[in-house]
């Protein structure tokens, strides 16, 4: 009679940390038996565990219980009865591997993409980039922004609101920008407009004192429309973020710190080029005259730009020596003065101007 080939081994059932102490015994099923152990298995339903030699462990694949045993003589039995024992720790470990090594790639290739690719294809990966993941990005940026401010009040005087958003209504009318654009003014005197991601236009009121009549202050929203329509923000924010910018939208953290503020530095700072701006002039001209306003309203505000030395000049449309051009490009654009009635009556935009007052 042969004898089974039989190991000392400890047993866990799965259901609790409790060592059970066990015989294990190969014939053609492998059998523990203990004090409180009755165990049978399917020598091809085994798989093996990842252990360090000489200790072995072993469990069916429905992972209901495992054993561990230190007998390499039982240990190479049993391999030679269940010839794909080990192929799982095999393949786990290749996995593995694999993970590593893409991981790798994954990395270099982002790293590469960041220092060289992002600044030569901002242009076409601006409008790539999912809506949604736009408008978080534009919100996050908002708050930098205006943080990088020292956080200056909202201006929310219900009729001055209201001019405004008629304004912005009459621009947008058949504009072809989607639903949803956010402009808010904040109380700050430097007169400037920050055109975010995600449909968002921040507007200091600076600008507003500025400006003379509606129709000036419309070019200018028109300006930044025209922005918005060719995905500068985006792409501007691409470009001079790189690598951080990329990784965020990678890993979706939009909220780092460190990412905050170089989105908010670069939104600050947002220079375009000069087809940008004059794109921009071009689409604010159509723009304020498909509304119904005075189209060579731009050329007048980059006129009294570029002869007012005075650093209080909207620096949204502040880009020397080129506002000349742009006043002149604008105007010939704008052909022969319309006569029109303004974007607003004198009332609503007398409610504009105050509507950062209490």
């Amino acid at each position: 009679m042969m004898l089974l080939p039989t190991a000392r081994g400890t047993y866990f059932d799965g259901n609790s940390a409790k060592a059970h102490p066990v015989i294990l015994r190969l014939s053609d099923r492998l059998e523990l038996s203990g004090p409180d152990v009755a165990v049978c298995w399917d020598l091809p339903d085994l798989v093996a565990g990842e252990t360090a030699a000489p200790l072995s462990r072993l469990g069916p694949k429905s992972g209901r219980g495992q054993v561990e045993f230190l007998d390499q003589v039982f240990g190479a039995a049993l391999a030679a009865r269940c010839p794909d024992l080990h192929r799982r720790v095999v393949a786990e470990r290749s996995g593995r591997l694999r993970l590593v090594l893409w991981s790798v790639a994954a990395s270099g290739a982002a790293i590469l993409m960041a220092l060289y690719g992002v600044p030569a294809l901002a242009s076409r990966l601006a409008p790539l980039v999912p809506a949604v993941i736009e408008a978080r990005l534009g919100e996050a940026v908002d708050r930098q922004v205006l943080s990088m401010l020292d956080s200056p009040a909202r201006c929310d005087q219900r009729d001055g609101v209201a001019s405004l958003d008629r304004l912005s209504a009459r621009l947008l009318r058949d504009s072809g920008l989607p639903d949803g654009i956010q402009i808010s003014v904040h109380a700050h005197r430097t007169p400037n407009a920050f055109t975010l991601p995600g449909g968002r236009m921040i507007v200091l009121s600076g600008l507003i004192d500025q400006t003379d009549t509606p129709d000036e202050l419309a070019a200018v929203l028109a300006h930044e429309f025209g922005h918005m329509v060719a995905h500068d923000p985006m792409r501007g924010l691409i470009a001079a973020t790189g690598t951080s910018l990329l990784l965020s939208m990678v890993i979706g953290d939009l909220t780092g710190s460190t990412v905050l503020i170089a989105l908010g530095q670069a939104a600050l700072s947002a220079g375009y080029s000069r087809d940008a701006e004059s794109a921009a002039d071009a689409f604010a001209v159509n723009m304020v005259r498909n509304a119904g306003g005075d189209a060579s309203a731009l050329a007048a505000i980059l006129e009294r730009i570029d002869h007012d030395e005075d650093r209080s000049s909207p620096a949204v449309l502040r880009s020397h020596p080129f506002t000349r051009e742009r006043a002149r490009i604008s105007r010939s654009l704008a052909g022969p003065k319309q006569t029109t009635t303004g974007l607003l009556n004198a009332r609503e935009w007398a409610a504009l101007k105050d509507i950062c007052e209490d």
